[in-house]
C-alpha cells in the first residue's frame, strides 16, 4: 500500500476510533513493523491511549467492585468494559468513552447509593430531565467520579422501558460470566445481542463503524470459545424480544466484512423479514457504516443519517410520548440560547 493511503488509512481510522485497534490486528499478525515509520508512529501513540485506557479501566473496576460488594452486588460491565476486561480480542485497541455497568431494576437506588458513597457523583438535572430518566430511561442519570473524570452510566435494562421489545433483564443475569473475582460480563451471545441492540437502535453513527466491527470479531472469535454458540444464539435474541437488532447485525457484518455465519443461522435470524425494507435499511446503514471523512461519503449520507436519528426516536418511544418530549427538549433549549444570549450581551455591555 503507498504512504499516501497509509497516511489515509490512519485518518479515517482515527475519526471511526478504530486506529488502535487496526494498530493491535497489525501487531497480532507480525506486520505493524512492516508499516513506514512516520505512519507507524501515529499507530503506536493511539496504542500508547488504548494501554493507558485499560490501565486506568483495571483501577476504575476495583473501586467499582469495592462500592458494589458494600451492598452485595456483583459488578456487571457492559460493552467496550467488558471486552477489555474480559481480554477479548474485540477488546484488544478498544477505545471507550465510558464505563457501562448493569444492576438488577429494583437494587438501582441502592447501588447508586453505594457508588455515591465512595466517590461517583450522580449528574445534576433539572426536574425534567432529572424525572425523564428516573421513569422513562433504562439507566440513571450519569455518575462522575471527579477525582478521575470517569463517567460511568448505570443501568438497570439495555434498552429503555418505553421501547417496543420488552427486553426481561433477570434473563441476562441468568448467564453471567466471572471474568475476576466479583466482576461479570454477559454471557457470550448475550454480549452479541447486547451489541447489536446498542448499535442498531441508537441514532448516532459516529462510531458506527467500530461497533459493526466489535460484532464482526465477536461473531468470529466466540464460536471458536463456545462451540454451541451458533444453535442457540437466534433463539436468545427472541427470547429477549431483540432478534430484528440480531438479524441486521448479522447482515451488516457479513455485507461488509465478510463474517463467517452459518447459512441456516442467517435464514434462521432472516425468517419473518419484510423483503421490501431491505433496500430502505441498506440505504441508511451502508451510509452510516462510513467514517465521517470526505473520501468515504456517499451521496444524500446526510439524508440517511438524519432519517436513522428519528427512527432512533421512535424505536425508543412511542409517539404519544415522543412528541411532548421533544416539543419540550425544543422549547427548553431555546429557553437557555435566549438566556445565554441575554447574559452575553450584558458582558459586552
Amino acid at each position: 500500500m503507498a504512504s499516501a493511503d497509509l497516511e489515509r488509512v490512519v485518518t479515517q481510522g482515527r475519526i471511526a476510533r478504530l486506529l488502535p485497534s487496526l494498530t493491535e490486528q497489525l501487531r497480532t499478525q507480525g506486520e505493524l513493523e512492516k508499516v513506514p515509520a512516520r505512519v507507524r508512529r501515529h499507530m503506536e501513540s493511539a496504542s500508547l491511549v488504548f494501554q493507558k485506557q485499560r490501565h486506568d479501566l483495571a483501577y476504575d473496576c476495583n473501586s467499582l467492585r469495592t462500592a458494589l460488594a458494600s451492598c452485595a452486588l456483583p459488578l456487571v460491565l457492559l460493552k467496550g468494559a467488558a471486552y477489555i476486561a474480559s481480554d477479548l480480542p474485540v477488546g484488544r485497541g478498544r477505545l471507550i468513552t465510558d464505563i457501562d455497568i448493569i444492576v438488577p431494576r429494583q437494587q438501582i437506588e441502592q447501588a447508586e447509593r453505594a457508588l455515591n458513597a465512595h466517590g461517583w457523583e450522580s449528574s445534576k438535572l433539572d426536574a425534567y430531565n432529572e424525572g425523564y430518566y428516573r421513569r422513562w430511561s433504562h439507566e440513571v442519570p450519569a455518575l462522575l467520579n471527579r477525582q478521575r473524570g470517569t463517567t460511568l452510566d448505570l443501568h438497570h435494562n439495555i434498552l429503555p422501558p418505553t421501547a417496543g421489545p420488552t427486553v426481561r433483564p433477570e434473563l441476562l443475569f441468568e448467564e453471567l460470566r466471572e471474568v475476576e473475582a466479583g466482576i461479570f460480563t454477559l454471557s457470550y451471545r448475550d454480549m452479541v445481542i447486547h451489541s447489536a441492540t446498542h448499535l442498531f437502535h441508537e441514532g448516532e453513527f459516529h462510531h458506527g463503524l467500530r461497533d459493526l466491527w466489535d460484532l464482526d470479531r465477536m461473531l468470529r472469535d466466540f464460536p471458536q470459545r463456545q462451540p454451541d454458540f451458533w444453535q442457540g444464539l437466534v433463539n436468545r435474541a427472541r427470547a429477549l424480544e431483540l432478534e430484528q437488532s440480531l438479524f441486521h447485525a448479522l447482515n451488516y457484518t457479513q455485507k461488509l466484512f465478510d463474517t463467517p455465519i452459518p447459512a441456516e443461522v442467517a435464514s434462521e435470524a432472516k425468517r419473518g423479514k419484510s423483503k421490501f425494507m431491505l433496500p430502505a435499511m441498506d440505504f441508511l446503514f451502508v451510509r452510516a457504516f462510513r467514517p465521517d471523512h470526505p473520501d468515504c461519503r456517499l451521496p444524500l449520507t446526510g439524508l440517511a443519517l438524519n432519517l436513522l436519528y428519528i427512527r432512533s426516536h421512535y424505536l425508543r418511544m412511542p409517539i404519544y410520548l415522543l412528541l411532548p418530549h421533544l416539543a419540550r427538549k425544543a422549547w427548553m433549549r431555546r429557553v437557555s440560547e435566549k438566556k445565554e444570549a441575554l447574559e452575553n450581551a450584558r458582558e459586552s455591555a
